[in-house]
């Protein structure tokens, strides 16, 4: 691997904490080292107090915080002192050192300190860093690993045999270092866990966790253990109505509404295809980090009574006579392995079932080139269930405070570039929500940055295109659960007798026939959501109150409403509810031009900032108001209506 430290750019970063953000950054950019708030680092520094004492501070890395994008108040400042005395200590519960180490901060609204502070303070350098280093797990955990990192590190590294991360860990670390770190020793290897480095700085701290991980890379490549390679991609069938079923059906082991992402990358296809996969991949995770967001082992193939009854024999096995008894974790997987699908995983967010994948897709390659040099091993049942049923991350399950609303559900907003689809993405998002924009301007795809939404350039009046869409909607996330109909156009004021046909059909076509084939295709996705499917209609105040000049519009959002109403009768006893909103004067969209303000507000003879606020409350309506409108109709409080007609105008007398 390359050493990416750059001199001009560490200088920005003052003082030794700052370079200490700046050498965490580098490993955090590296996805072989670190993925998604994986690794730890830290650094020692002296400090004086409030009564003017000098104490020694290790600041660590706070929970939550990923390396790649860390600040300094990313960074738990402990005191040593408190530290070393608790590395002393004969016993100590996760839990009280958890407490314990909150106790030794000294500032309050730090972030929780990492599990290894103690590891971390016990290390006789300033600077160090542990990671996840591929190439050292994939040696690690192959048959005679242990013997191969001591070829492959001497005298360089410390090797440390597995033990459960935190106090345990920290203690069996100082029992083999009773007189201290030898002279020459640059590291120290967790086998079956990571990689630490540490140095006098942080360009030398780094340096060595470099030079450390690509031994073990040249290493992987002398034994011809190389990276998987991986065929172009083949087109599949459609699957997305197998995938929308199969959800439903985790989604109820799991308790809640799941997210599925199918992984678009071969390589999960090829490892799901392998005769041996069955074997392979129930020998257990990468490193004890996976185990919360992967779980034990990945389900092959798609019998979930079969996964779920092996899971819970697995925990009745492991937690037999054990005080006090854990809480059973949901008996769901977090990773699929289907010579069909390929690579799927799961979480309750989106965020979390790209992390498994991300971990995962990197297991798929340590697995490969262990296997090249004589075979993949895993730390034994019992370690891994103490990781996943940890005290630490049981507290995690006890703390109180309610998911967002949305919180593992899909919905698919159309239109969703601007004006009132844009703010219905961002009502949706803002309640937990996966998010999907359907939109025929090519800026819906990059339009957000983030784990939980996925544009995709749609013309909603060709079925064909409909169609691939919602297939990536559902490969994407797993399923549709909430369905907002938005797109449309307002064509430019004309009477009848002025009207084109033209232009009539094309309005017909945007906002009526797309309306209904969207519908149509959506029906057997949303029949299967496992809270039940939710469909919001954009309409308009036209249906009850047409204005003249706006023939195709208003015949358009009537019918529209028609066929809301009749989806509502026919889709009730497939638990769909299906309601209407009907806006007014809401100008913040790409429907209202200034032309068209000025011909409306003209046909009125008002000014145009009279037109905006021409409604009985004599208020502005904005996009944002009918979006919150239309996620709330998607929510709890709206369980049992379905067939509505809600107006967001203001109020409109002729509506009245």
């Amino acid at each position: 691997m390359r050493n990416l430290w750059n001199s001009s750019e560490a200088a920005r970063f003052e003082g030794d904490l700052g370079q200490r953000v700046y050498a965490s950054r580098l490993l955090g950019r590296d996805p072989s080292l670190v993925l998604h708030g994986g690794g730890n680092t830290s650094v020692k520094t002296r400090e004086r107090n409030l009564f003017g004492e000098t104490e020694e501070i290790i600041h660590v890395k706070g929970s939550g915080w990923d390396l790649a994008t860390i600040e300094a108040a990313g960074f738990a400042p402990c005191r040593m002192g408190h530290l070393l005395k608790l590395a002393a200590l004969g016993e100590l519960t996760d839990l009280r050192m958890a407490e314990e180490l909150r106790m030794s901060l000294v500032k309050s609204n730090a972030p929780s300190p990492s599990v290894e502070a103690i590891l971390h303070a016990l290390i006789p350098a300033p600077f160090v860093d542990h990671t996840h280093a591929d190439a050292f797990i994939a040696v690690s955990n192959s048959e005679g690993g242990e013997a191969r990192i001591r070829a492959i590190y001497g005298d360089r590294v410390l090797v440390v045999p597995y033990v459960m991360p935190g106090f345990r860990l920290a203690r069996a670390f100082r029992q083999l270092i009773p007189d201290g770190i030898r002279k020459g020793v640059i590291g120290v290897a967790l086998l079956n866990h990571g990689l630490i480095s540490f140095g006098e700085s942080a360009e030398e701290s780094y340096g060595r966790m470099v030079q450390l991980a690509s031994a073990a890379e040249d290493y992987l490549l002398e034994h011809n253990a190389k990276p998987m390679v991986v065929p172009a991609g083949t087109k599949s069938k459609p699957l997305r109505l197998e995938l929308a079923g199969f959800r439903r059906e985790l989604s109820r082991i799991m308790g809640g509404p799941a997210i599925l992402s199918v992984h678009p990358d071969s390589a999960g296809l090829e490892f799901a295809r392998r005769s041996d996969v069955g074997v392979l991949s129930q020998k257990g995770p990468a490193t004890p980090d996976h185990v919360i967001r992967t779980k034990r082992v990945p389900m092959v193939g798609r019998d979930l009574e079969a996964y779920r009854s092996a899971y819970e024999a697995y925990f009745g096995a492991c937690s037999a006579g054990r005080e006090p008894q854990p809480t059973i974790l949901d008996a769901a997987p977090r990773v699929v392995l289907d010579p069909e699908w390929g690579l799927v995983t799961v979480g309750a967010t989106a965020k979390d079932a790209a992390i498994a994948g991300d971990l995962y897709r990197r297991t798929i390659d340590i697995i490969h080139q262990a296997q090249a040099l004589g075979g993949w091993k895993a730390l034994p049942a019992g370690d891994i269930f103490d990781v996943e049923y940890w005290d630490l991350e049981q507290a995690k399950l006890r703390k109180p405070g309610a998911a967002p609303a949305f919180q593992g559900e899909v919905a698919l907003v159309t239109g969703a570039a601007s004006g009132i689809g844009r703010a219905c993405v961002d009502a949706f998002l803002e309640r937990g929500a996966a998010v999907v924009g359907f939109d025929i301007n090519p800026g819906v795809v990059g339009m957000l940055r983030r784990e939980d939404f996925l544009g995709i350039t749609c013309d909603v009046t060709r079925d064909s295109e409909i169609a691939a869409a919602l297939e990536t909607t559902v490969r994407a996330f797993g399923g549709l659960d909430m369905l907002v109909l938005n797109a449309g156009i307002f064509p430019p004021g004309k009477p009848i007798g002025q009207l084109g046909t033209e232009t009539w059909r094309r309005v017909m076509s945007v906002n009526l026939d797309a309306t209904f084939s969207l519908m149509r295709e959506s029906h057997p996705l949303l029949r299967v959501s496992p809270a039940g499917g939710r469909v919001v209609v954009i309409g308009s105040k036209n249906v009850a109150a047409p204005g003249p000049g706006a023939s195709a519009y208003s015949a358009s959002k009537a019918a529209v409403n028609q066929l809301a109403r009749v989806a509502a009768l026919e889709w009730g006893a497939d638990r769909i509810r299906v309601n209407s909103l009907h806006p007014n004067m809401v100008f913040d969209t790409a429907l209202w031009t200034q032309e068209i303000l000025e011909q409306r507000a003209g046909h009125y003879g008002i000014s145009v900032e009279a037109y905006k606020r021409n409604n009985v409350m004599k208020v502005e309506v904005t996009s944002r108001d009918v979006a919150n409108l239309a996620a709330e109709l998607c929510g709890p409080r709206f369980a049992k209506t379905t067939g509505a007609q809600v107006p967001v105008d203001g109020g409109n007398e002729r509506v009245i």
